[in-house]
């Protein structure tokens, strides 16, 4: 079969999918919003200098950065978005000083018309663009002046000790006296304002601000501008224009498979399989495995308890120790941990299994990975909380401690330390699959794609190393986004579904020919939405306006494969039916099952919920957001991540019967802890937020004014039951691979399915095994 039109138009798709996003990233750097050389009054007086905004940018890192609430909707739920809360507190008191000043009587007191007067007043001042490129300054009036430094003085006692403030700071999850520093809390305060002061000011020549008039905010008509409208409505139309599409291929194709009435395999291709030394060392990146996996889960359990209880747990002053901004650290950055080394273990097991032969020294290299493995996960973990603690100075934090960016928290040593890690683990893939990549074989496409998904791992981790400590905010959200949404949503699920036909194919249950057009097809149809719809994170942070359509229109597109993955889950489930032997494998294969439903709801429902600009202009910085993080970060990656290790853990005990009873219990109690825990609290509280945004402004439902009302802390606490059925789940899951171990999760005898169909008895009718 020949596949050079589907490599043509995957090689297309990349390459100019790229270039898009390399051109609008080269405007970006131009149109960036301004760091102002100097903030000055009327009358001359300095208010803050680029040196203040840049070092602040830094403190705001290193107390946890997007883990303690959120900057232009990115971070942390519990906390305020520090831009919306900024503007909001600068205008109001500007307002409140010029109706004291003027009408001695509060702005509430006001009649109608003289209101009107004083906000039409607001909105000018506010949103007038007085940056001067020729000397890099902006001058703002004395009355605003005295408003700017007001609400720089409440955060100076929010992150000091100020005891009046105590309320506050536990609704905020944030310790007393987390900034210690005064020169520090002034710095933050200077960032917190200028990236306020983007959302808030018009860019030149346009009539939207530099946020794209991102967040809502009725005091200074901070609105939906009729570009973010126009190209919602041209998203659902891409959505359905390509769902026709992809429906029409698929209707075309029906009944063209050659291959539907080819036998299966009358026995286990796989216990010909026999482990490598490579291969057996990879046992203990499982053992790691789970044990991240109940890590992170500890660490969710208190940073979603920090919600109703901000400095304890259950009376505990647990926040002295391990306050809020490190646990969801942890918990964040430890769900990428376990999901990526689940995934290089795969990959580590299936290249000598693929090839057939094993390198020399290959077990040394895999050994000495996972060391380097665990001494980036042990760094920087405690180079974080280190961090937080305020033990290092700005330049040790960038370096070794917290870079404060959401997903990629960890210090630029630890970051370097990884990627040269992953091209280490590149290098020992290559050397296992070369040889059988040299071979003029039905194998052979297939196992350039693997090779080609193998690279794209290290080399699109790196873009996290494109940003230094004082780079532009905007940017740095740029290049983050090419690591969490092309690294962690792109490339690995490229690398996932190239290992999934690689283990179908070797199993005998897919013929080479039908994965390979299978995989560039998909693939090719994934990346086609998947690279350009990296806009749609960048809607709002000082990006050019040609990045809302871009973003609107293919994220859109990122939805269409997902709406037929429904026949991906049934295959994959009529898979386990195939032939006794497979039922060994039913566990593994239903785990990819809640990968394809996930995919569907968390990736697909919950992800288009809120990225159309009209949607995502008031649920960015929501509690909607965390529902499409967790049933597609953990319902789709983490799901993939489990299933691959089961099916390597299958491997290394192909000829021993596996005691199921805890594996079961696990998949369906993760399963549907996951979705209690998301529609009995998660959905609920973003909900709700998203209707107090729509009414009031993104700063009221971020505000402790709404988020510490009676109504929303019984939804967060709603989140035991599925938190604890989850929890329970993981713990199952842990017993059971610890069992593999110990014996208690093997049959005292062989498994007597493989026994006999090694033997060749059991089937015998059937033809001579063959792939389908």
């Amino acid at each position: 079969m020949r596949y050079g039109r589907l490599w043509a138009a995957l090689i297309l798709v990349i390459g100019g999918s790229f270039a898009v996003l390399g051109y609008y990233g080269k405007e970006l750097y131009q149109q960036a919003p301004p760091i102002p050389e100097r903030v000055v009054t009327e009358g001359g007086r300095t208010l803050f200098t680029a040196a203040d905004i840049r070092d602040g940018q830094n403190v705001w890192q290193s107390i946890g950065g997007q883990e303690v609430g959120s900057v232009w909707g990115h971070g942390a739920y519990v906390a305020p978005d520090w831009t919306a809360d900024f503007l909001h507190r600068e205008a109001s008191l500007l307002l409140e000083g010029w109706a004291r000043k003027e009408d001695h009587a509060a702005p509430a007191e006001l009649g109608d018309e003289r209101l009107a007067a004083l906000r039409a007043r607001l909105k000018k001042e506010m949103r007038t663009n007085t940056y001067d490129p020729a000397t890099g300054t902006i001058r703002v009036s004395e009355e605003r002046a005295r408003a700017i430094e007001a609400v720089a003085g409440h955060y100076d006692a929010l992150f000091g000790a100020e005891p009046g403030l105590h309320d506050l700071r536990e609704a905020y999850a944030i310790p007393a006296d987390s900034i210690p520093d005064p020169a520090r809390r002034r710095q933050i305060a200077a960032f917190f304002w200028w990236a306020a002061w983007a959302c808030g000011t018009d860019r030149p020549g346009a009539a939207v601000s530099y946020t794209n008039n991102w967040p809502s905010e009725e005091l200074i008509d901070n609105r939906p501008s009729g570009q973010l409208i126009v190209w919602s409505v041209i998203s659902f139309v891409a959505l359905l224009a390509g769902i026709g599409a992809l429906a029409w291929y698929f209707a075309t194709q029906h009944g063209h498979e050659a291959d539907h009435d080819a036998a299966l395999p009358a026995s286990d291709p796989l216990l010909a399989l026999r482990a490598t030394p490579s291969m057996q060392a990879t046992l203990k990146y499982f053992w790691v495995v789970t044990a991240l996996i109940l890590a992170q889960i500890g660490m969710g359990v208190l940073t979603a308890h920090y919600g109703v209880e901000g400095t304890g747990f259950y009376g505990i002053p647990l926040a002295k120790w391990l306050p809020y901004s490190v646990t969801r650290t942890w918990h964040t950055q430890l769900a990428i941990f376990w999901i990526a080394t689940a995934w290089l273990a795969t990959g580590l097991f299936i290249a000598p299994a693929v090839s057939g032969r094993e390198p020399r020294f290959q077990r040394l290299g895999v050994n000495f990975l996972f060391l380097c493995l665990l001494i980036i996960v042990v760094g920087s973990l405690l180079g974080q909380w280190m961090a937080t603690r305020q033990r290092m100075g700005l330049e040790a934090n960038f370096w070794f401690g917290h870079q404060g960016y959401e997903y990629v928290d960890l210090g630029r040593f630890w970051q370097l330390f990884l990627a040269v890690g992953l091209f280490l683990w590149l290098g020992l893939m290559t050397r296992a699959i070369w040889p059988a990549l040299r071979i003029d074989s039905a194998n052979r496409n297939l196992l350039a794609l693997f090779l080609l998904a193998s690279a794209a791992i290290p080399l699109f981790y790196t873009p996290g190393l494109m940003w230094h400590r004082h780079t532009h905010l905007s940017i740095a959200e740029y290049w983050r986004w090419w690591v969490v949404h092309l690294w962690v949503e792109g490339f690995f699920e490229v690398f996932a579904t190239v290992v999934i036909a690689f283990l179908f194919t070797r199993m005998g249950l897919l013929r080479p020919a039908t994965a390979t057009s299978a995989v560039l097809f998909s693939t090719t149809i994934f990346l086609s939405g998947g690279i350009i719809g990296t806009f749609h994170h960048l809607y709002f942070t000082g990006t050019p306006l040609a990045v809302t359509s871009l973003g609107a229109t293919f994220s859109a597109l990122e939805v269409v494969p997902l709406v037929l993955i429904g026949f991906e889950a049934y295959e994959n489930l009529t898979l386990t039916r195939a032939r006794p032997w497979v039922r060994a494998y039913r566990w593994p294969i239903y785990f990819f099952v809640a990968v394809a439903f996930w995919n569907l709801v968390g990736a697909g429902l919950f992800g288009f919920f809120i990225n159309p600009p009209i949607a995502l202009y008031y649920m960015q910085g929501l509690n909607t957001t965390p529902v499409h993080g967790h049933t597609a970060l953990f319902g789709v990656y983490g799901m993939l991540g489990i299933g691959l290790m089961l099916f390597c853990l299958k491997g290394l005990t192909i000829h021993r019967a596996w005691k199921t009873g805890s594996l079961a219990f696990a998949f369906w109690a993760i399963n549907a802890g996951l979705a209690l825990m998301v529609l009995m609290s998660l959905l609920p509280v973003g909900l709700l937020q998203t209707w107090a945004s729509v009414e009031h402004g993104t700063w009221y439902a971020r505000s402790a004014e709404f988020l510490q009302t009676p109504l929303m802390n019984r939804l967060r606490w709603m989140r035991v039951f599925g938190d604890t059925l989850f929890a329970a789940g993981a713990f199952a899951l842990g017993w059971f691979v610890l069992g593999l171990k110990t014996g208690w999760s093997l049959e005292s005898g062989p498994d007597a399915v493989a026994t006999l169909s090694a033997e060749g008895r059991l089937d015998a009718t059937e033809p001579a095994p063959s792939a389908r």
